[in-house]
């Protein structure tokens, strides 16, 4: 990945050095809709996906073969990766927590799969009822079933810059995870700040300590806007050398351990600010507005995108 320099305008020394290009992971479709209270029908989903690939998303996480029993949002993923009008060189992912989920992913015609582990181990027992040790071994099956089907396998490590349980989250033991997970197999680990608590020095930090068990080039960055640090996280990123982002159109997704703070950093948002800074993304930015609007409508809510709601407006005031 090449890298672009920014100058200091008034006296023209180096400032700092980003990368020249970005992927975005769209997770909108998985992570933004799944804790939707009202139902979302799988025609609604593909429309959305639809549009998302049209747009130029190269990489679009579009369900997750759970047990309907506890993410009833994800019940229709067959029916969603069934219909979806596949781009060429987009890859279509989904979450499988274990080997029944793979199994249904694999049948599906699923491009690529997602592990999840945690940081703390506290939330790793509230969330999945088992240790982080534990919950590592039991993606072994899947790693190996993986590979037999050559499919690429992407991990996500949660709550690495704090956690609901238990506060403040050791970056040695983010590595060490995240370590895990590249020695398992995974090519990527996208670090997911699951609280939104993360500031940029403390990102910063966390980066330059990962690194030095993980190379950057390994690494991606998942953050909530709960305390509306997100693009300033993404930006430290950035700096850091980070060059893969996720983020959900028109900031789909809630915070469930914050009652009424938003959640994952809206894809417009950062498509607006990597456009400010000059660097690549791929993204078609009017046909990714047209798809959050979508989503939005049918939701019948506004996009907690900032970006969004100002063309919106700009719209509909012309």
């Amino acid at each position: 990945m090449s890298n672009i320099t920014h100058m200091n305008k008034h006296n023209n020394h180096p400032l700092e050095i980003l990368p020249s290009q970005v992927k975005i992971v769209e997770v909108g479709p998985r992570d933004g809709l799944q804790n939707e209270a009202q139902f979302i029908e799988a025609k609604d989903k593909v429309s959305l996906i639809n549009k998302l690939t049209e747009a130029g998303l190269s990489y679009i996480e579009s369900g997750s073969f759970v047990s309907p029993k506890w993410v009833p949002q994800m019940a229709t993923s067959t029916a969603v990766f069934e219909t979806i009008k596949r781009g060429a060189n987009v890859t279509y992912a989904a979450l499988t927590p274990n080997m029944k989920g793979f199994e249904s992913a694999l049948a599906a015609g699923v491009d690529e799969v997602a592990i999840f582990a945690a940081a703390s181990e506290r939330f790793s027992e509230k969330n999945i009822n088992c240790s982080i040790e534990q919950s590592i071994q039991r993606f072994i099956p899947i790693m190996q079933a993986a590979k037999a089907h050559n499919m690429k396998v992407r991990g996500y490590v949660s709550c690495v810059l704090g956690c609901p349980y238990e506060g403040d989250i050791s970056a040695k033991k983010v590595a060490e995870v995240s370590k895990a997970l590249i020695d398992m197999g995974c090519y990527e680990v996208s670090l997911g700040d699951t609280i939104g608590v993360g500031t940029p020095q403390r990102v910063k930090q966390l980066l330059a300590e990962v690194s030095k068990r993980v190379a950057l080039e390994q690494l991606a960055v998942h953050f909530h806007d709960t305390y509306g640090q997100a693009l300033a996280n993404i930006y430290a990123a950035l700096q850091m050398g980070v060059s893969v982002i996720d983020s959900s159109v028109a900031g789909l997704g809630g915070c469930p351990y914050a009652k009424g703070a938003s959640g994952n950093v809206a894809t417009e948002d950062v498509v607006y600010m990597l456009n400010g800074l000059g660097i690549e993304h791929g993204i078609n930015f009017d046909a990714l507005l047209q798809a959050g609007w979508f989503i939005s409508d049918t939701l019948n809510k506004a996009p907690t995108s900032k970006v969004s709601q100002a063309y919106r407006h700009q719209c509909d005031a012309t």
